[in-house]
């Protein structure tokens, strides 16, 4: 999926090691991060890794979805340079001196299963995965960070920044500064579904990640033009299964995903759930991610992903 690097500019710093190929170097460092002890849940039952091996994906931070977005969602949402500007006033760069790194983390096969089975409240291995993955998660995206710094280049995780917040969107209501899992879409690592979910080459029960660095990486292929691509309902109607997994009846055919339904499930059910049982706030749910045919792959047949 990822295309071979080529600099954009000459004055663009040149990672260590990995002069010809910054995508790779990049990849490798997210990847390896993922597999060392920090990824981890400690549940009752004994330490499990939270997350599987994750997809990397990059964008420009001049594509023009980023402005499509934008305008789409409202003038709060932040474009790549809006976020890098902010993070460094005194540093300037053009939108095409930045790249948008985007990374999935797949649900482990486990986490998965157990949570398939359940009707109205998440497994425990999902509950430990969205609090302690999540830890990890804010983790990798500092990490990363601090990798950028070290080879020499700035670089900002929006959604660790003391600057992101939620929002209110005219248009969809609940919203935020910025959106990891449209900077995964632009980044040509799935697209979405009926319930919003984001489904991917390994489905749609992960979690996502995003950094905005000054450095120039060619983009990734993204290998759809339809938000929609790899949904099978609206593929060919064939699908809708997640209708019947949401607990909070928060999906419709006619109306997609009704996120305030949805949030209010999630805080005033899930969370207290979640607290009396096992003693951390956390608001996980995720059973429209599994028991559904797009929960390990893309499931529409034909479909590149």
């Amino acid at each position: 999926m990822i295309a071979e690097n080529t600099f954009r500019r000459a004055t663009m710093v040149v990672m260590p090691k990995a002069k010809h190929d910054a995508a790779g170097w990049i990849g490798d460092c997210i990847r390896k991060y993922t597999g060392s002890e920090e990824n981890y849940m400690p549940l009752e039952s004994g330490r499990e890794p939270a997350w599987e091996e994750p997809l990397v994906g990059f964008s420009r931070g001049d594509d023009p979805l980023y402005q499509r977005f934008k305008e789409d969602i409202g003038p709060f949402f932040w474009t790549p340079s809006e976020i890098f500007a902010t993070t460094f006033p005194d540093v300037k760069a053009a939108p095409d001196e930045l790249t948008v790194i985007a990374w999935i983390l797949p649900q482990t096969e486990q986490t998965r299963l157990d949570n398939s089975r359940e009707k109205t409240l998440p497994a425990e291995r999902w509950a430990f995965s969205r609090k302690y993955g999540e830890d990890f998660n804010i983790k990798l995206r500092d990490h990363a960070v601090k990798v950028f710094n070290e080879a020499g280049c700035e670089a900002v995780a929006p959604m660790n920044s003391p600057l992101w917040k939620w929002e209110k969107s005219e248009r969809y209501g609940f919203a935020s500064s910025w959106s990891e899992r449209h900077a995964a879409y632009a980044s040509g690592l799935g697209t979405f579904g009926l319930c919003d979910g984001l489904i991917t080459p390994k489905g749609k029960a992960m979690r996502c990640g995003s950094v905005v660095a000054r450095i120039a990486v060619t983009a990734s292929v993204r290998p759809y033009d339809d938000r929609h691509a790899y949904c099978l309902h609206y593929f060919d109607g064939s699908c809708g299964k997640c209708i019947k997994r949401c607990p909070a009846d928060a999906i419709t055919r006619e109306g997609g995903h009704d996120k305030e339904k949805c949030f209010n499930y999630l805080h005033n059910v899930t969370e207290k759930y979640i607290e009396s049982r096992y003693g951390f706030k956390t608001s996980p749910c995720g059973l429209c991610q599994t028991g559904v045919p797009c929960e390990a792959k893309n499931p529409v047949p034909g479909r590149n992903g």
